[in-house]
């Protein structure tokens, strides 16, 4: 049985220090950081995991300018410099530049799939500061949406930091647990109400840690979205939503499991950890409940920890032909 983290995070240099997410209130677990392929191989190898998909970490801050792109495009350089050196370990997801920078993204993604054979794209829930962030079901992004439909892209939907209007309620609750969650589901919630997900249905969005809240929030937004105007109807929001895939880093847990089974097509699970944000232990307990839960029905549990991943991506499959 295969197994493909698709969750799985490149931390380049600026951010490659122990402690750099402390601003956030997140404390790095100690051995993760300072990251490099040898420390996320290590904890493959200790967890039974194949293949993982490398992705930035979620960044919603930036500029349009030639530097932003300039960092952009050595970031892929580099994750793809990893997934060559190390094949049949490690896909990516390219990033992308501010997205506002319309020009610079659609070059981007072509780059991407067309001369660093990317398995994907990986984006923020929102770009922006403020009241200047900008979910990326806005209108002014239709045409970078257009040509992921196009290219019938692979898109992986990381909740951005963006802190609450109001304070978070405890240390122990910082930005990445208590707001993250909900910023994936707004963005999704976004793509939905807006037609976006429907009209550009061929870009396959996968939603981090089982989309955060967005299971349980669905059917709230399928009746009051359509009294405030949406022009979908109710089974039509909910259809969109259930077009989503979800990965299951830092959500699984039994009651969650039999939420997204009810919710979603057993195709649309996938299996993924948040390494090195988390430590091997912390991602091997929420591993664990993956295969307490699907462990009694073997065909699911192959389906979730990586059949399904190779269905989306199939450079994968061809890796593992290889092999």
């Amino acid at each position: 049985m295969v197994c493909i983290d698709v969750h799985h995070h490149f931390f380049p240099a600026d951010l490659n220090k122990e402690g750099s997410n402390e601003k956030l209130g997140w404390k790095t677990p100690p051995g993760t950081l300072p990251w490099s392929p040898g420390v996320s191989l290590r904890a493959m190898d200790a967890s039974g995991i194949d293949i993982a998909i490398l992705s930035l970490p979620a960044l919603s801050m930036g500029s349009v300018s030639e530097e932003n792109r300039a960092v952009t495009r050595e970031r892929n350089l580099a994750m793809s410099s990893i997934a060559q050196q190390h094949s049949g370990r490690f896909g990516f997801l390219g990033c992308l530049p501010f997205l506002d920078d319309i020009e610079g993204v659609l070059k981007e993604i072509a780059y991407c799939f067309d001369e660093l054979q990317a398995d994907g794209i990986s984006l923020a829930s929102s770009y922006g500061v403020g009241v200047h962030a900008t979910y990326i079901g806005d209108d002014k992004y239709d045409a970078i949406w257009a040509e992921l439909h196009r290219r019938k892209a692979v898109v992986f939907l990381h909740g951005a930091m963006v802190a609450s209007s109001t304070p978070t309620p405890h240390p122990f609750l910082p930005i990445p647990v208590s707001e993250v969650p909900n910023e994936t589901f707004r963005a999704a919630a976004h793509l939905v109400v807006s037609g976006r997900k429907r009209l550009y249905s061929n870009v396959k969005i996968i939603l981090a840690h089982l989309g955060g809240t967005t299971p349980s929030l669905a059917p709230r937004v399928s009746v009051l979205s359509r009294h405030m105007g949406c022009p979908l109807t109710p089974e039509e929001i909910l259809e969109d939503f259930k077009s989503f895939y979800y990965e299951t880093a830092l959500s699984s847990y039994d009651a969650n499991l039999v939420c997204i089974d009810k919710f979603v097509d057993p195709s649309h699970i996938l299996f993924g950890t948040d390494f090195p944000a988390v430590s091997v232990e912390m991602a091997g307990w929420y591993t664990k409940n993956v295969r307490d839960h699907y462990g009694p029905e073997g065909r699911k549990l192959e389906m979730v920890f990586g059949g399904n991943a190779l269905a989306l991506f199939p450079r994968l499959q061809m890796k593992q032909d290889i092999k």
